[in-house]
């Protein structure tokens, strides 16, 4: 993964997750997240009862944004990404909670568990200096530069 869609994922704090119910229609959800850039993971805390993690029970596949916590609307930038939700009990998870309270600390005193993205392709967006520059990222170059 380039540094640069490294470097924008772990500047910001919140994803927007898109998934779909059984009958296909949208669901989104805004969430605090941490990102593993070795592993290629977002991890994020909610709980059971909710929509969307009834949702992505039943149907694990998302698609998500990442925006800057601070909107410049000369500096457009931003991040599309797709994945899926492992399931709580996937072996690749196990830091999940770790890993998230790292940056979250606070999120102890809240109930719910951590979840975790798998992040399969990201399109990078950056105009920041007047040009527009897209950077692309699938998980098959990671397991390419890890093997």
């Amino acid at each position: 993964m380039k540094d640069s869609i490294k470097q924008f994922i772990n500047k910001q704090t919140c994803v927007t997750v898109c998934c779909a119910d059984e009958q296909g229609n949208p669901y989104c959800f805004s969430c605090f997240y941490a990102f593993d850039e070795e592993a290629g993971f977002l991890f994020y805390k909610s709980s059971m009862a909710t929509r969307h993690s009834t949702i992505l029970l039943n149907n694990s596949v998302i698609a998500g944004t990442i925006l800057p916590d601070k909107l410049n609307f000369m500096q457009i930038k931003g991040i599309q990404l797709e994945g899926i939700v492992l399931s709580l009990d996937d072996p690749q998870a196990n830091h999940a909670s770790s890993h998230y309270y790292k940056k979250h600390p606070m999120a102890l005193a809240i109930p719910g568990e951590i979840w975790t993205i798998q992040i399969n392709t990201i399109k990078f967006t950056d105009n920041s200096f007047g040009l527009v520059k897209k950077t692309s990222w699938n998980r098959n170059e990671l397991i390419v530069n890890n093997s």
